[in-house]
């Protein structure tokens, strides 16, 4: 591993228990009955220790969403083709009547004020230049998972920094919340690879139906899964990532170890996410205090992934598209517990009788 990753993983901290006692005492003071606030309660503490304050104020959201695209697609584990991605990332750039993008994540992010940063982690074309598109492609996809390592060492060292500058970048312009997303053909299928292998699980309990896929095909990914973890005992954290993920993935890892060095909210959006965060887990425990859940996914691993990460998903509304969109709808629950426990008067501040 090289020096800068080493310190990039080791710079990540614990959340500051301090802040979150405080949090709590000032929780128990506010002008509501106690729990009255639920789940924003248990939010609003988790906040705290991440931005190290009993009033957290976190502001700006950015979600950055790494392309890039899969040799196990060839497979045929999913049910659209490979070109599907870069005319995506075209998609996420183009400009419409109501701004910059037309994806699902490009409306959900103008309609609660969030950046979009597009990232092309590897996808397996040649891309237009675009001044909103940053490149971080080494090659045009990664290997077949299913034959040989999906990426090099050295590949996949390379876009964890990738991710983590990006993360770096979004941060000093103003996000507070940073939510990773991906997009890539076949990535549904490494990520139940990774995921198997880290949690010692069968392919069947993890692989699911990702772009929609029928009951042949996902009979046939499963077997696609089964292969690959067959072909390499590697159990280590980053050679496991190196065997079986994929470039964006990686990317993904870089922005949450990124993120949490610099003290800032990580929302994980779905099962692709969940396996880098289980990469970065793995790596840096501490990790997991700076992950904030969306919702649980369509994909029948997410549960395992967030019971291990032992996460609490905010809802529960069937999403399986990736892009970050789960992630986006959950940044307002998160600002608004912030606002609850940095704006709301104490009983003795309002003057109410308890």
């Amino acid at each position: 591993m090289n020096t800068v990753l080493t310190n990039l993983i080791d710079s990540v901290r614990p959340a500051d228990l301090d802040a979150m006692r405080r949090a709590r005492e000032r929780q128990a003071q506010l002008t509501k009955p106690t729990g009255s606030l639920g789940e924003l309660e248990a939010l609003s503490v988790r906040l705290a220790g991440v931005f190290g304050s009993e009033t957290p104020h976190p502001r700006g959201v950015a979600v950055l969403v790494a392309a890039g695209d899969h040799g196990v697609a060839r497979e045929g584990v999913s049910a659209y083709p490979p070109e599907v991605t870069p005319a995506m990332v075209a998609n996420f750039l183009v400009e419409t009547p109501w701004g910059r993008g037309g994806a699902a994540v490009s409306a959900l992010a103008r309609s609660t004020g969030t950046r979009v940063y597009v990232m092309d982690a590897g996808v397996n074309a040649e891309l237009p230049e675009h001044p909103d598109l940053v490149g971080a492609a080494l090659r045009r996809g990664t290997h077949n998972l299913r034959r040989e390592a999906a990426m090099t060492p050295e590949e996949t060292e390379a876009l964890i920094l990738a991710g983590a500058a990006l993360a770096n970048r979004a941060i000093d312009e103003g996000a507070d919340l940073i939510i990773p997303g991906e997009l890539g053909i076949g990535n549904t299928t490494a990520a139940a690879a990774l995921t198997a292998r880290l949690l010692n699980l069968g392919p069947a309990e993890v692989t699911g139906r990702g772009t929609g896929v029928d009951d042949d095909r996902l009979r046939h990914k499963v077997e696609v899964v089964r292969a690959a973890l067959a072909r390499t005992d590697a159990t280590d954290p980053l050679t496991a990532l190196a065997e079986f993920g994929g470039f964006e993935i990686a990317a993904m890892l870089g922005m949450m170890l990124a993120a949490a060095a610099r003290r800032r909210a990580i929302i994980l959006d779905g099962f692709v996410e969940g396996s880098a965060a289980l990469v970065g887990a793995a790596l840096r425990p501490a990790l997991r205090d700076f992950l904030f859940p969306a919702g649980e996914c369509a994909e029948v691993g997410h549960r395992a992934q967030l019971e291990v990460l032992n996460l609490k998903p905010l809802f529960h509304l069937g999403l399986r598209l990736g892009e970050g969109t789960g992630g986006v709808l959950a940044a307002p629950l998160l600002l608004a517990a912030a606002a609850c426990l940095r704006e709301m008067r104490t009983f003795e501040e309002a003057s109410v009788p308890t």
